[in-house]
């Protein structure tokens, strides 16, 4: 058999094992949430719009633990191409789907969905289940900590 091989490090590194797994799930939502015209992240952030209206851009990068900036570079292309609206108030900014927006939320559920089972299919449903836990409770510690 014609095993790959693998640098040690790799395989005991949870910064390398875990940017590699990051890279698989990456390609495999790509090509899921392409059938939306959107990147994956892009169609994260219209999901929480779209299940949040009125959020501000500050609430959404909290939930979506991302950069401020980052949000503001995700919700302008949103923006641009008529899924969403900025409602500015005062310093805030609050965001709204549009009709086109919403109308894309169950595309987008769908890709989810197709996601999900891809991988479930491939690890199995409780393995799934049970990696994605360990993997959102080591962040949590970790991010208490930096």
């Amino acid at each position: 058999m014609n095993e790959k091989k693998q640098c040690p490090v790799m395989c005991s590194c949870l910064y390398f094992t875990s940017n590699k797994l990051n890279r698989i799930l990456n390609k495999m939502a790509e090509e899921e949430f392409i059938k939306t015209g959107l990147s994956p992240s892009h169609a994260l952030t219209l999901m929480n719009i779209n299940r949040h209206p009125g959020f501000s851009q500050k609430e959404l990068s909290e939930i979506m633990n991302i950069k401020p900036s980052t949000t503001t570079r995700f919700i302008d292309k949103l923006e641009g191409r008529g899924m969403v609206e900025r409602k500015i108030e005062g310093k805030l900014s609050y965001l709204y789907p549009t009709s086109k927006g919403a109308e894309l939320q169950s595309k987008i559920d769908k890709c989810l969905e197709n996601l999900n089972k891809r991988y479930s299919e491939i690890l199995g449903c409780e393995e799934s289940v049970k990696l994605t836990e360990a993997i959102d409770k080591a962040a949590t510690e970790l991010e208490k900590n930096i």
